[in-house]
């Protein structure tokens, strides 16, 4: 296999990754310092990791292959839907969140709950974490089988998981959020000049917005968006589906200060949505630029393969492929994390920092692993993404916003929620029930609410963000 520029420009991201990776590796002596930072982050570098980690494999990948094969419509909720979970997170939720003093996310459910009801929220939000890293994975093969000759896609998959193990052994989370501020930075630039690129070959803008009209492959209502409830279902699983994803939970309270948790994730929503609207754009005009792809996920760089400078090409390539390195990075420390800090180390009474460390570069070994089989089973990255986030979502999602916010409920109600939110999404959904996340999210919220007027169901810990240390036991 040749070493084209695109190959090289590759390599050397991933060489700056592990670089970063070492660098920052003698600075981790905690559990604290590998999974949150040792919540330093500032503006720039939470900014920008939000982003990052949000702007991955759904949306250069996945929304524009999506969008190649079925157009746009209302029920299309990229990127409108994914910006608005960030948006939504800094105005209700980031605040209350920092100010808890979390190491994970399911320390929340200890205190507010119990720790009974934070193993069972770990065990829940685990699986989540791993299709969006399966996601990350299945798009890192597609972006490499499509800009290097000869190369089989489960082979890239392959070569894809080993890469991303190997980093997020080595690095953290503050070695993570340095790499997502420079490849934001380039993956947004190179999203822009494949925009301009592609405005050009058309003809320029006037003639870029017929060719896109004329298309009829944007479709602003009627029957052909569908349903309303199907309309309701797709755009509800990114919005609330993911406003409580570990992955972001985990910058808010990385942030150095309320106030820096609850303005990056404004200035990262409004970010991913002006960027994201690139490859929807991309996907629309691909058929014309790129027909007959056999594979639609491709269509971006497919793109940029067929229109961009090798200069160019090579530094689109590699920052995509570094930043959903990154992606990946974040989703195996959250689920290790998850495992390690809420489950394990509890169980076992270990306190020493050291065996903390091991339980969670293990983890992310096992769980990649797991990611790897998923990426190469699964139909495509759209679909990971979609389960990833809507899998236990209205549980978690009810429960904690009663924990925040009021003192209804207690344990019993909260694990009985986060139990019939994910049975009755997994039923939906193997069921053939049309709206599973919907129907998860009414039959959580009516747990909640009947169980909390149940004797006994009085709350144990504190709303409103108000910290609380409780011991586990």
């Amino acid at each position: 296999m040749p070493v084209t520029p695109v190959l090289f420009a590759i390599v050397l991201y991933l060489l700056f990754q592990f670089g970063i990776g070492m660098w920052v590796s003698r600075r981790i002596r905690t559990e604290e310092d590998y999974l949150i930072a040792g919540r330093s982050l500032g503006m720039p570098l939470a900014t920008f990791s939000i982003f990052a980690t949000w702007f991955g494999a759904e949306t250069v990948i996945g929304s524009a292959g999506a969008t190649y094969s079925d157009g746009v419509s209302l029920g299309s909720a990229e990127p409108f839907g994914y910006g608005l979970c960030l948006i939504l997170m800094g105005l209700v939720l980031a605040v209350p969140l920092w100010r808890r003093g979390l190491t994970t996310f399911a320390d929340l459910f200890r205190q507010r709950y119990s720790v009974g009801v934070e193993r069972l929220a770990a065990i829940i939000l685990i699986p989540g974490s791993i299709l969006w890293a399966a996601a990350q994975i299945r798009a890192f093969g597609q972006v490499l089988a499509s800009v290097t000759v000869g190369l089989d896609v489960e082979l890239a998959i392959a070569i894809a998981t080993g890469v991303a193990l190997a980093y997020t052994v080595l690095g953290g989370l503050l070695a993570d959020a340095i790499t997502d501020l420079v490849q934001g930075a380039l993956l947004a630039l190179g999203l822009v000049v494949i925009l301009i690129v592609v405005g050009v070959e058309l003809g320029g803008l006037d003639a870029t917005v017929q060719a896109v009209a004329e298309s009829g492959r944007v479709r602003l209502g009627g029957a052909e968006s569908g349903p309303f409830l199907a309309t309701l279902e797709e755009w509800a699983i990114p919005v609330l589906g993911s406003v409580i994803a570990t992955e972001l939970v985990s910058r808010v309270i990385a942030a150095k200060s309320p106030s820096v948790a609850q303005r990056s994730a404004l200035l990262a929503g409004g970010l991913y949505i002006a960027i994201g609207l690139i490859p929807v754009f991309v996907g629309l005009v691909g058929v014309t630029v790129v027909p007959g792809l056999a594979e639609p996920e491709q269509v971006v760089p497919a793109v940029a393969r067929e229109l961009l400078h090798p200069f160019f090409l090579a530094l689109f390539a590699g920052s995509l492929i570094s930043a959903i390195l990154s992606t990946v990075d974040s989703t195996l420390l959250i689920s290790s994390g998850l495992l390690s800090h809420n489950v394990l180390v509890p169980l076992l009474r270990e306190n020493r920092e050291e065996r903390k460390l091991l339980f969670a570069r293990l983890g992310v070994v096992a769980f990649g692993i797991v990611a790897y089989v998923l990426a190469v089973r699964a139909e495509g990255v759209f679909a990971l993404v979609e389960d990833a986030s809507a899998f236990g979502g209205g549980g978690v999602l009810v429960t904690v916003l009663f924990g925040l916010f009021t003192r209804m409920g207690g344990a019993r109600t909260a694990l009985a929620t986060l139990v019939v939110g994910a049975l009755s999404y997994l039923v939906g959904s193997y069921g053939g029930f049309a709206y599973p996340f919907l129907l998860s999210l009414v039959c959580s919220l009516g747990t909640y609410l009947i169980g909390s007027f149940l004797p006994g169901s009085a709350a144990l810990g504190v709303p409103h963000g108000e910290a609380e240390v409780s011991s586990r036991v």
